[in-house]
This record gives structure tokens, C-alpha cells and sequence, in this order.
């Protein structure tokens, strides 16, 4: 599973709203790192990022521990609201 795709699944299971959720893939200068950037509607962040950063904190977790399995490259998650 492709790591945006990935991301994409975890946070619209997470929101109420899951239409309103854009994921997409940035180009970083770094060669051994993607950017992947999440946009979740400001009603909608406090799911996303949990207490504490409780939810972000996991959500970057799966997704990197996929990412050193298939591609071995650092992620960087953005989340940010709209």
C-alpha cells in the first residue's frame, strides 16, 4: 500500500466527515524523504490530532514503520486546517 493512500485511509477514519479530507504528496529536496500533507477542516482537527498529539503521534508512526518495510525513507506528516 502506497503511503499516501495509507495516510488517507487512517484519517478518514478518524473524522466525521471523511469527503472533506485531501491528501497529497509533496516533492522534498531531500532524496530519502516524502512529504505528505494532510488538510482536515478546522471543526475536524481536534480528531485528527487527539489529545496530546495522541493521533498524529500514532498516525506518523504506522505510516513510517510502512515506509522503512517497502521504501526505507524518512516521512515528514503536515497537518493542517482550512
Amino acid at each position: 500500500m502506497k503511503l499516501v493512500e495509507l495516510t488517507t485511509l487512517i484519517v478518514k477514519e478518524l473524522v466525521s466527515d471523511p469527503e472533506s479530507i485531501t491528501v497529497k504528496e509533496f516533492p522534498s529536496e531531500n532524496e530519502d524523504e516524502i512529504i505528505i500533507q494532510v488538510m482536515v477542516p478546522e471543526s475536524e482537527m481536534g480528531r485528527v490530532i487527539g489529545k496530546e498529539g495522541k493521533m498524529a503521534k500514532a498516525l506518523r508512526t504506522i505510516v513510517q514503520a510502512s515506509s522503512y518495510i517497502n521504501d526505507n525513507k524518512r516521512v515528514n506528516i503536515n497537518i493542517d486546517s482550512y
